[in-house]
């Protein structure tokens, strides 16, 4: 009979060709008891369990993947509690590739759970939550994020486990940000680098609190101080050939176009470290955007957001950054053409900027009540009548001051009468 490792290579060159045969030789290896508590044994089966995995992730098979993850459990059993945490994370690590997997993922990852609890393996079971918590995240299920953050956290205090606190209150953050509780998500993201400082900090997580601290600060309308953290990000992810770079990337180039620095676009994109990122659809969406900017064409960024509506709208940052731009680009279109006039049609308005009239009367109604001009929608006649800027009048406030002026002379003169007498 051949050997396991035989075996193995026999199911690894099978892989390609004849996936389903492969498949059969590594749940034959896995199920076999033979010599199962030999050390070479163990190592055999859990190489067999790790290239199913693989297989399954090539195959874009979750179900699959699920059940190698259950299946291996009688052989987890058996194995350090340690390398039975890393085996684990290998294997949900496979999902990642395979598209709307994240139903699976996440029944997968309670049953897992669950068993962790019975198990008693607790570093297990918190490490497979901070995932689940992730998961819930990626989803948008907020609620159910929030709830086992709070258990996660109570945990992890007790344990003063720094490292897994860090990265759970970086998810509570970036959990609160999502539901639009900023002053939440900064107390979490302090949280998260107080823990941090006194432990060392991996690069990869270093990286994820940078982002973090900048889109929170791009949020406060602060993209300076936004741009910093995210070159920091953006050049600590491009020295670990992070895919993860290509989006801090993004960022910069959203936060130079927000500060009306669209010119340093160009410039920014020939540093060494984005040469390579330079001609990707991607960075091209964001050219074209700074672009659209710098000439206030608003068509042609409406243009930009139709040409490049995957780049720009997956990205929840990006595209409510995008939205602001493109109303404030509106408001200095909408500006330019109402200014030379006293009275004008708000269906030439709306021609001039090509949108629909009634969007361009609800952003001139916006605009008076805003004050960002003086005048009246006249909708009987379907105009904009545009006023002059009032002429501040001091005659009140001038009232006013000299009232003050003689009540204090009124004051004196009464502490002086009664000096006298």
């Amino acid at each position: 009979m051949a050997s396991t490792e035989t075996r193995i290579a026999e199911a690894d060159a099978l892989r390609a060709k004849d996936p389903q045969r492969a498949e059969t030789i590594y749940k034959d290896i896995l199920s076999s008891s033979t010599s199962s508590d030999v050390p070479a044994e163990l190592r055999n089966q859990e190489t067999a369990l790790v290239h199913l995995g693989e297989l399954y992730r090539d195959q874009k098979n979750a179900q699959g993947l699920a059940e190698v993850i259950t299946l291996s459990r009688s052989f987890m059993s058996s194995t350090a509690k340690a390398k039975t945490a890393k085996l684990i994370r290998t294997l949900l690590a496979f999902f990642t590739t395979i598209p709307d997997s994240h139903k699976v993922q996440i029944a997968t990852l309670n049953d897992n759970i669950e068993w962790a609890k019975r198990e008693k393996r607790i570093f297990l079971k918190q490490s497979l939550e901070t995932r689940l918590v992730s998961l819930q995240l990626e989803t948008q299920q907020f609620k159910p994020a929030l709830t086992l953050i709070e258990s996660l956290l109570a945990e992890l205090r007790r344990l003063d486990d720094k490292m897994i606190l860090t990265e759970v209150h970086l998810l509570e953050s970036r959990v609160y940000r999502g539901v639009g509780n900023f002053a939440k998500a900064k107390s979490a993201l302090t949280s998260a680098r107080t823990a941090a400082n006194s432990i060392y900090c991996p690069p990869p997580l270093q990286a994820a609190l940078d982002l973090q601290s900048g889109i929170l600060h791009a949020e406060d309308k602060d993209y300076t101080t936004a741009y910093s953290y995210f070159f920091e990000t953006f050049e600590n992810l491009s020295a670990q050939d992070d895919p993860g770079a290509l989006g801090s990337l993004k960022y910069m180039l959203l936060c130079k176009i927000m500060l009306n620095l669209s010119e340093d676009v160009t410039s920014l994109l020939s540093i060494k470290l984005a040469l390579k990122y330079a001609q990707l659809r991607d960075v091209e969406s964001m050219r074209a955007i700074a672009r659209a900017h710098q000439n206030r064409d608003l068509a042609a960024f409406e243009q930009a957001l139709r040409d490049y509506r995957e780049e720009l709208s997956s990205d929840p940052t990006i595209r409510s950054h995008l939205a602001a731009l493109y109303d404030t680009l509106l408001e200095q279109n909408l500006l330019r053409i109402v200014e030379p006039y006293s009275v004008v049609e708000i269906e030439y308005v709306a021609q001039q900027v090509k949108q629909g009239r009634q969007d361009v009367e609800a952003k001139l109604s916006q605009m008076i009540l805003d004050k960002v001009f003086h005048g009246v929608l006249d909708q009987g006649r379907g105009c904009l009548l545009v006023f002059d800027e009032p002429e501040a009048d001091n005659t009140y406030g001038a009232a006013i001051d000299t009232l003050e002026q003689v009540s204090k002379v009124v004051d004196s003169l009464y502490a002086k009468s009664v000096k006298i007498a």
